[in-house]
């Protein structure tokens, strides 16, 4: 089961790339998902078991916005740091999942916009405008430059 969620959110980061050949564990240089504000790519690597009371603070958060409705943008996961930041544990995530509220698609007239750090992602929280649910899924893919 912990195989299958790590493949389909892997498969999920690569297909939002527009490079939907590649497999989960190749590495994929094409934008993959946000992190800091800019986009990587990644390389999916394994399953992790769930963090514990010792390493709960070496997963960072990766917020994968399941009901973004801009035609016109392509909203990719948001990672909560990035590479360059002393907050980046090196591509250890736990899922979450985020939901933009009705009160947010009001609030952005109708199209939501693209979010593309964890900043962006707490402000609008804090506004009311999504809802975040914490996952039980904990992967490691690490971020790589984009090419």
């Amino acid at each position: 089961m912990r195989n299958s969620i790590f493949l389909t959110v892997c498969g999920l980061l690569l297909l939002t790339t527009q490079h939907v050949s590649a497999d989960p564990g190749q590495p994929t240089f094409m934008p993959a998902l946000y992190g800091d504000g800019e986009v990587w790519g990644t390389k999916g690597t394994t399953t992790l078991p769930a963090p514990n009371a010792n390493n709960l603070q070496s997963f960072d958060n990766l917020y994968v916005i399941t009901n973004a409705n801009d035609p016109n943008a392509v909203q990719l996961p948001v990672s909560e740091a990035a590479p360059g930041n002393p907050n980046y544990n090196g591509g250890r995530w736990s899922l979450q999942t985020v939901t933009w509220t009705a009160a947010g698609f009001m609030a952005y007239g109708g199209y939501a916009p693209v979010l593309k750090s964890e900043d962006e992602i707490k402000y609008n929280e804090e506004m009311g405008y999504l809802e975040i649910a914490s996952g039980s899924t904990y992967f490691q893919c690490p971020l790589l430059p984009v090419k």
